[in-house]
């Protein structure tokens, strides 16, 4: 005999949410992670900098090569502004004056806000009920506005130094056994 009253209703299994949620999601295959970007922008991209700053300071500010150099260097460190900004909205300390300390300082600003991202958040779609787009996105075009921003300052240089891409091509290929200083046959 049935002992439930014809008003309780039986109980149901438990339905999934067709909600999505941002840790369950996804990563964007377009978007390296962020360990990756961390080691392009502090490796890499400082590394260059650092090759293409050291002609640059060496430069008379009256020599006409010096202005456009200039308005490129301070229009990458702009651009490292503007994506320490989409990373964390906060930044600590003043920055230096001078351009060559101004640009390092806003990398490791950069650097130090690529630690602060959560690495199993980052690069995940965000969900379809929230109508946005990941941040991830955003922050990976303003990385390779900075990308660019170096390589237009390159061919600046290479003006004042033709030896510049030697320098910036050193320790590219490391041999693990060099190679022996007798002939082989």
């Amino acid at each position: 005999m049935n002992s439930m009253v014809a008003t309780e209703a039986p109980e149901k299994p438990a339905t999934p949410s067709l909600l999505e949620t941002w840790g369950k999601n996804e990563r964007m295959r377009h978007i390296p992670s962020a360990e990756w970007m961390t080691w392009k922008l502090d490796s890499d991209v400082r590394r260059r900098v650092d090759k293409l700053l050291a002609p640059f300071a060496t430069l008379a500010p009256d020599d006409p090569r010096y202005a456009p150099a200039e308005a490129e260097l301070r229009g990458l460190c702009r651009a490292v502004d503007r994506f320490t900004d989409m990373v964390r909205h906060s930044r600590g300390g003043h920055a230096p004056q001078e351009l060559g300390n101004r640009i390092s300082w806003a990398i490791g600003q950069a650097v130090g806000a690529l630690h602060s991202l959560d690495d199993n958040l980052f690069g995940r779609r965000y969900p379809f009920q929230t109508f946005e787009r990941s941040k991830a996105e955003s922050i990976w075009g303003a990385l390779l506005a900075v990308i660019d921003h170096v390589n237009r300052i390159t061919p600046l240089i290479r003006a004042i130094d033709p030896d510049i891409d030697a320098r910036l091509y050193d320790n590219l290929v490391r041999l693990n056994e060099p190679m022996r200083e007798t002939p082989m046959a």
